[in-house]
């Protein structure tokens, strides 16, 4: 186990190398210049030669990369320009709202898309299995935040039962209720969970379908199971492994949707924090989301790794 760990970091310590190093060639190459857009429209050119000085955009591009990634071997991923705070203190006061976005947007969209896929696949080709179809095209079709002002216009508009925008945290001394808390939790993870129902519905479906027809399902059948127990008991556990490692592989496009949402609900989170920094070519804090978004990544291709093998126990990590 610990060596498969240490031979997955050093696998993907060169992809997060290249990884910050062309997002920090595309910044620093795009056209624009951040000390112009901090000095305002109002500013000289010895206005802006001087932030370019105390941001040290005046040096060559290799030597602000060197200088970025020595300090993020430190910890340290520098300062926001427009906040002036630490990149790192801004990123941890935003974890708690993107984590409780993405874990329950996972989970519910699990407890939807498994039983869902199922029933799809035991009934393949009846009038659920078709609906599940069309619901695939229009949940892989439909953008993130049309769902998002739909579900807020239906939900909190017009019926009035949840709220808008904001969030509330569950934890510090301005803290709210369990109760209140999911309540401003639900229309997110809805709209989220959309793409992900479709995706591990449809997933889930093709793996269960394809299980039924193994020889070891048909003994169960020859030994008079009821169909339930054989799906539930025989067929589901070995068709979930895809399902696992699609999770991990499409943790990228989660992230782009978790930005998304969070820019139509005024979700204080990563995503937000990542699109206003764009916005103001806040060059410090896009690297700094764009390493951590990695991180991600690629944590959660190891640890769907990790959990294949205690799903299927004839997969043995080496």
């Amino acid at each position: 186990m610990l060596q498969f760990l240490l031979r997955r970091i050093l696998a993907v310590l060169p992809v997060l190398f290249v990884v910050s190093l062309v997002v920090f060639l595309i910044l620093r190459l795009a056209p624009g210049d951040p000390a112009a857009v901090i000095a305002g429209n109002s500013a000289t050119n010895e206005d802006i030669a001087k932030i370019q000085v105390q941001l040290g955009l005046d040096r060559s591009i290799p030597v602000q990369y060197g200088i970025w990634m020595g300090n993020v071997f430190r910890g340290d991923l520098g300062f926001s320009y427009y906040l002036n705070k630490p990149v790192t203190e801004l990123i941890a006061q935003r974890v708690e709202p993107t984590l409780s976005l993405a874990f329950g947007t996972v989970i519910l969209a699990l407890l939807i898309a498994v039983p869902l896929g199922t029933v799809a696949a035991w009934r393949m080709g009846g009038w659920l299995d078709r609906l599940l179809s069309g619901f695939s095209v229009a949940g892989f079709s439909v953008p993130v935040f049309v769902i998002g002002y739909l579900l807020i216009y239906l939900f909190a508009i017009r019926l009035e039962w949840l709220p808008v925008q904001g969030y509330k945290t569950l934890f510090g001394p301005r803290s709210v209720g369990v109760w209140d808390w999911m309540r401003q939790l639900i229309l997110p993870w809805m709209t989220l969970a959309m793409i992900y129902v479709a995706l591990i519905a449809r997933v889930t479906r093709a793996s269960v379908s394809e299980a039924l027809t193994e020889d070891y399902i048909r003994t169960a059948r020859a030994k008079g199971l009821a169909r339930s127990r054989v799906i539930l008991r025989h067929a589901l556990p070995n068709a979930i492994l895809p399902v696992i490692a699609m999770i991990g592989i499409d943790i990228g496009i989660f992230m782009g949707g978790i930005v998304v949402v969070e820019g139509v609900f005024g979700w204080p989170g990563i995503g937000q924090l990542a699109w206003q920094a764009i916005q103001r070519v806040d060059i410090p804090i896009i690297m700094g989301v764009t390493l951590v978004s990695a991180c991600a990544i690629v944590l959660g291709n190891l640890l769907a790794d990790l959990v294949v093998p205690l799903v299927d126990p004839r997969i043995r990590i080496r």
